[in-house]
């Protein structure tokens, strides 16, 4: 899998948790860019991310996350285990 896969995906999970079809995501991307992205919806975020790629963050993992390009490549590398 590679980062385009990834992010077709994570584009999917984003729309589905903000109920915006018209939701992109990139590397850059932040909680600022998007208006719902609250820490609640974080969490929800989060476990919604965790059940698309079959796979669980550690809680460093969570909390060093600074953009959507961060989680991407932290599946990323999860993915090639």
């Amino acid at each position: 899998m590679d980062a385009r896969d990834v992010f077709a995906r994570l584009d999917r999970v984003f729309q589905d948790v903000f109920d915006d079809s018209s939701i992109r995501v990139n590397p850059e991307t932040t909680a600022d860019d998007i208006e719902d992205w609250d820490s609640l919806e974080h969490i929800t975020l989060i476990s919604a991310v965790e059940r698309e790629f079959r796979m669980k963050f550690k809680m460093g993992e969570i909390s060093s996350m600074k953009n959507v390009g961060e989680m991407a490549r932290i599946v990323m590398e999860r993915m090639k285990r």
